[in-house]
C-alpha cells in the first residue's frame, strides 16, 4: 500500500514513538510494520496481545498454544539482539481495550501492524483504526501475509475470482511480488517504565508432557524457519514432483507451521522457489522445474484461501453453494468419536488420525482421505471436521481449514463432486503402497502382509491368525461397508434436491424470498467435547458411552490395542440409534454404474492415465503387491524417523485429489490450463453439475 511505501522509503519523523502490534507475523526479516517503524527515526514498542476468547469456538489447540509460546521467546530474543525493549505481552478479553492501553501508557503516536483476513480479524482492525484515531493516533497497517492484496486480484470485470485456476493464473500474470526486506540493521527501544507486562501461559501442567514430545521434532522460531526453508530448497524440492504423495517419509516440506504463524515470508519463499525454478529451466532439468510449479500451486492454494475468506467472511461457517444447505447431514457423535479415535476399521484411515492425534501433523493427501470419509462415507457435518483440525493440527489454519473442508464436501463451484465417494483400500495402495505408514500407526497390523494391510477384512483367517489380528477385537471391522455408504449418500442427494426444489417452488409463488446465501438457516452446532477421549476401564454393556464416567488426558496417543477389546461392546451402544434413521431404502435401479477411474501416472510429469475399472484396478494392485514383509519395528522405532526431521519444515494444506480423478486444486494438474481443465470437465465449475444430478436421480 501506499502508506507502507511511504514509511519505508527512508528519512522519517522525529520524535516518532511507533507501537509494533505483531500477530501472526512473529518474525523481523521481511516485516513491514517493523520495518516502517525501524525507518521513523523513532522509538519503538513491540507488543503482543493474547485474547483467545475473542476466537469464539476457535480457541487454539494445545499444539498451536505450544508453537506460539516458542516463537513469541525466539522473537523477544531477536528484538533485543537488535536493541528493542522486551516485547510487551498482555493477557486480554478485548484486544482492542489492551492495545489501547499499552499506546496510552508509552505515549506513542503511531501504530503499525500488518493486515489478517479472517472475519474476526477484520471487525477488529476495523475498530482499532476508528479508536485511535479518535485519540490522534497515526494507523498504519501493511501486507504482510499474502503476495497480492485480495482486492488486487480481479477479473476482466472488475469481480474476484470464484474458482481457483482462474485465480492462480492471473497471479502468475501480474507483476512478481515486492522483493523481501531484510531485518532492521537497529531498532531504537522505546521507553515502557509505565508499561507493564503480562505473563502468558500456553499450558497446563497436563499439557507438558506431549508439549515436551513435539520439541524433539520442531523448531519454532522464525530464524529456524529461514533454516527450514533453505533445507528444502536444496534438498527435497527437485524431487518434490515424484516424491511428494509418499505419506510414508518426509515428502514435503513442512513450512505450513512457519507459514501460518508468519515466522516465514510468503514472498521469500515464492521469490527463492522461482528463482530454482529459472536455474532449473536453464539446466533443462525439467523434473526439477516441475517441482517448483507444484510447489508455487500449494503457495497458490494458501493465497486463495484467504482470497476466498475475505470475499465470503462466512465460508468457515456455511456451504459457498447454497443449494447445500439443504444436504441431510448424519449429526452422531459417536460416528465423530469413532473418526477421531481411529477406530473407522479402513488402515489408512485409522493410521491418519492416530498421527493426527499424536504428532499434531498430517500429510496433505491423508488429510483428503481422512476429511473425504468424514464427510462422504459418514456424512458427518463437515464444519465438525474443520473445528477438529483446528484443535488438533500443529498448522491449524482456520482459513486453509475452511478451503479444504469446502472443497471436500463440494461446497465451491470447482470442488469435488459430492456424489463421488474415494474408497480407502485404493487410496492406501496410492499413498502407501507398501504399508509402511499404517504399520507406524496402527502396530497391531503391523504383521498383516502388503497384500491385504488396506483390506484385513478380505484376508484369509489363516493370514490374519498369523498376523496376530482378530477383526472386532483387536482391530475393528469397518463401521460401514462402502456399498452401503455409497447408498446412503445418493438417498440424502435425493432429498437435498427434493428440499430445493420445493423451496424453489415456493420461491415462485411467492412464499419466501428465495435461496439466499444460506445464511437463514443457523449452522449445526458443534459436539459438546471435541477431545480424545481415553478410557482406561471397560465400558459396561448397561452403560452408554455418553453416560459412563471418562478420565480425560492431554494429546498423547491412547492405548488403542486394549482400547479394542471392548469395540463390539461401545459400537454396539454407540450407534444403536443409527437404525432410526427415517431416510426410505434407495431403489435397486439408482445404484450407479461402476465408475472409469483413471489411474495417474507420476514420472516428473503428467501422463495421459490408464482407464479401468474399480476391479480391475483392485486386482492389478493386489497383483503389483503381492509379497510379504517381516514384522514392522515398533511404534517407538518407527516414529523415530518423525521426531528426528530437524527443523521439520511443512506446506500449507493444499487439498489435492487422493485418487485419480483430475480436479483443480489437485497439484498433478498444475501444468494443465484452465481451458483444458473446462476441455474435460465442462460442468464441474458451474451449478449446472449438481443441476443434472439432481435431473439424473
Amino acid at each position: 500500500m501506499s502508506a507502507s511505501q511511504s514509511s519505508m522509503s527512508g528519512g522519517g519523523e522525529a520524535g516518532v514513538r511507533t507501537v509494533v502490534w505483531f500477530r501472526r507475523d512473529l518474525r523481523v526479516e521481511d516485516n513491514p510494520a517493523l520495518a516502517a517503524a525501524a525507518r521513523a527515526a523513532g522509538e519503538v514498542v513491540p507488543a503482543y496481545v493474547w485474547a483467545p476468547e475473542e476466537d469464539g469456538p476457535y480457541f487454539p489447540g494445545r499444539v498451536s498454544r505450544w508453537w506460539l509460546s516458542q516463537s513469541l521467546k525466539h522473537l523477544d530474543a531477536s528484538l533485543r539482539r537488535l536493541g528493542a525493549s522486551r516485547l510487551v505481552t498482555r493477557r486480554s478479553a478485548d484486544a482492542v481495550v489492551a492495545l489501547l492501553d499499552i499506546v496510552r501508557s508509552t505515549g506513542a503516536t503511531h501504530l503499525f501492524f500488518n493486515h489478517l483476513y479472517d472475519p474476526l480479524s477484520l471487525v477488529r482492525d476495523h475498530r482499532v483504526k476508528e479508536l485511535l484515531a479518535a485519540e490522534g493516533i497515526t494507523v498504519r497497517s501493511f501486507n504482510s501475509d499474502l503476495l497480492y492484496e485480495p482486492w488486487e486480484v480481479l477479473d476482466d470485470d472488475g469481480c474476484p475470482f470464484t474458482m481457483f485456476a482462474p485465480f492462480w493464473n492471473r497471479c502468475l500474470c501480474m507483476p512478481d511480488p515486492a522483493a523481501p526486506l531484510l531485518p532492521p540493521k537497529k531498532i531504537n527501544s522505546g521507553d515502557l517504565s509505565r508499561c507493564t507486562s503480562d505473563e502468558l501461559i500456553f499450558e497446563d501442567e497436563s499439557e507438558r508432557g506431549s508439549n515436551a514430545l513435539l520439541a524433539r521434532a520442531w523448531s519454532p522460531g522464525w530464524q529456524n524457519a529461514d533454516k527450514a526453508l533453505t533445507a528444502f530448497l536444496n534438498g527435497p524440492l527437485i524431487d518434490y514432483s515424484v516424491n511428494r504423495k509418499k505419506a510414508d517419509s518426509a515428502s514435503t516440506s513442512l513450512l505450513s507451521p512457519y507459514l501460518h504463524f508468519g515466522e516465514l515470508s510468503v514472498r521469500k519463499v515464492f521469490h527463492q522457489v522461482r528463482m530454482k525454478q529459472l536455474m532449473w529451466s536453464n539446466e533443462g532439468n525439467h523434473a526439477g522445474e516441475e517441482s517448483c510449479t507444484l510447489f508455487l500451486r500449494s503457495i497458490g492454494l494458501r493465497e486463495y484461501s484467504r482470497y476466498l475468506t475475505f470475499n465470503h467472511p462466512c465460508s468457515h461457517e456455511k456451504p459457498l453453494l447454497p443449494h447445500l444447505r439443504f444436504f441431510p447431514w448424519v449429526v452422531n457423535e459417536a460416528y465423530f468419536k469413532v473418526w477421531r479415535q481411529g477406530r473407522t476399521g479402513y488402515p489408512l484411515v485409522d493410521a491418519g488420525m492416530r498421527e493426527l492425534w499424536a504428532t499434531g501433523w498430517l500429510h496433505d493427501r491423508i488429510r483428503v482421505v481422512v476429511s473425504s470419509f468424514f464427510v462422504k462415507v459418514l456424512q458427518l457435518p463437515w464444519r465438525w471436521g474443520m473445528k477438529y483440525f483446528w484443535d488438533t493440527l500443529l498448522d491449524a489454519d482456520l482459513e486453509s481449514d475452511a478451503l479444504g473442508w469446502q472443497y471436500i464436501s463440494g461446497s465451491l463451484p470447482d470442488g469435488r463432486e459430492l456424489d463421488r465417494i474415494d474408497n480407502p483400500q485404493f487410496e492406501g495402495y496410492k499413498f502407501d503402497p507398501h504399508g509402511e505408514y499404517v504399520r507406524r500407526w496402527l502396530p497391531e497390523l503391523a504383521r498383516l502382509p502388503t497384500e491385504w494391510i488396506h483390506h484385513p477384512w478380505d484376508a484369509p483367517e489363516s493370514v490374519l491368525q498369523a498376523a496376530g489380528v482378530e477383526l472386532g477385537s483387536n482391530y475393528p471391522h469397518p463401521i460401514i461397508e462402502l456399498d452401503e455408504a455409497n447408498s446412503r449418500l445418493q438417498d440424502a442427494l435425493l432429498e437435498m434436491w427434493e428440499l430445493e426444489a420445493a423451496s424453489r417452488a415456493a420461491m415462485e409463488n411467492g412464499m419466501e424470498e428465495g435461496l439466499g446465501d444460506s445464511s437463514d438457516v443457523p449452522p449445526i452446532d458443534f459436539p459438546q467435547e471435541l477431545q480424545m477421549e481415553v478410557d482406561r476401564q471397560p465400558v459396561q454393556p448397561t452403560q452408554t458411552p455418553m453416560m459412563a464416567g471418562r478420565r480425560r488426558e492431554d494429546q498423547m496417543v491412547p492405548s488403542m490395542t486394549s482400547s479394542f477389546i471392548r469395540a463390539e461392546t461401545e459400537l454396539t451402544a454407540d450407534f444403536g440409534n443409527i437404525s432410526e434413521d427415517s431416510r426410505p431404502e434407495v431403489p435397486s435401479n439408482m445404484h450407479l454404474q461402476p465408475r472409469m477411474e483413471r489411474e495417474e501416472t507420476v514420472d516428473g510429469g503428467i501422463g495421459n492415465g490408464v482407464r479401468m475399472n474399480g476391479n480391475h484396478q483392485q486386482q492389478n494392485l493386489q497383483n503389483n503387491t503381492r509379497r510379504v514383509l517381516g514384522v514392522a519395528p515398533s511404534v517407538s522405532e518407527a516414529s523415530s524417523s518423525w521426531t528426528g526431521r530437524e527443523g521439520g519444515v511443512v506446506p500449507v494444506w493444499s487439498p489435492p485429489a487422493a485418487s485419480g480423478h483430475s480436479d483443480p486444486y489437485a497439484a498433478d494438474e498444475a501444468d494443465i490450463s484452465s481451458r483444458n481443465y473446462l476441455d474435460r470437465h465442462p460442468q464441474s465449475h458451474t451449478m449446472m453439475n449438481w443441476s443434472q444430478l439432481s435431473q439424473s436421480l
